[in-house]
Formats: structure tokens, C-alpha cells, sequence
């Protein structure tokens, strides 16, 4: 099992990215995605979580308005658009995968984890 988190860059504050994470090794239909991100010397808090088709999805507060979270499940990728981005969105970005969408955003204990992808926003 993999994944494989890209599009991670350095941008201007205001500017926009849209961040991929590609899953290998699982059915990822059946597993609900998450970004999270990590600033040096912080804890790494959760971003945006996406459950099943058909249910809803979640945002923490200091990004709701400006990121979505999405997926395509024929190309097993979930994706982060992030507009509008601040100075304070700099940070790694990792995906994760868990069967329970509630342990993976309540407790982020996630299944499966990428190894991140840098976000540098100035």
C-alpha cells in the first residue's frame, strides 16, 4: 500500500495549488482520504477529510471557504485546492487513508499516510 502525495511548491500569499495524492495497493472506494499538514515546530493538524461518495466531507476552520477537498475514484486520487493561500498555510501536506472516517478526523489515526509534499506560501 501507497501514497503519494504531489503538488506541493513555493507560491505567493494570494496564490492557489491544487495538491494530488495517488493511492496504490487498496480499494480506495471503500476508504475515506484526508490532508494533513505539519509546520516546522507545530503539531501536525488536520486540513480536510473526505468520506465515501455521498456523504459529507470536512474542513477545519482556518481553511473552510478556501480549500476543497475532492476525489476521483477511477484514478484512486484524492485532491486539496487550496486558494487564497496565507503565509500561515506553509507546512508539509500529507494524505492519509482510513477505513473510519471518524478515527481518521477525530483521532487522525489514519490506516495509511504518504510521506508529504512542502507547501511554502510568502
Amino acid at each position: 500500500v501507497q501514497l503519494v502525495e504531489s503538488g506541493g511548491e513555493s507560491v505567493q500569499a494570494g496564490g492557489s495549488l491544487r495538491l494530488s495524492c495517488v493511492a496504490f495497493g487498496y480499494t480506495f472506494s471503500r476508504y475515506c482520504m484526508g490532508w494533513y499538514r505539519q509546520a516546522p515546530g507545530k503539531e501536525r493538524e488536520r486540513v480536510a477529510a473526505i468520506p465515501t461518495i455521498g456523504r459529507p466531507t470536512y474542513y477545519a476552520a482556518s481553511v473552510a471557504g478556501r480549500f476543497i477537498i475532492s476525489q476521483d475514484n477511477a484514478k484512486n486520487t484524492v485532491y486539496l485546492q487550496m486558494n487564497s493561500l496565507k503565509a500561515e498555510d506553509t507546512a508539509m501536506y500529507y494524505c492519509a487513508a482510513a477505513v473510519d472516517c471518524t478515527q481518521l478526523w477525530y483521532t487522525e489515526r489514519g490506516d495509511y499516510w504518504g510521506q508529504g509534499t512542502q507547501v511554502t506560501v510568502s
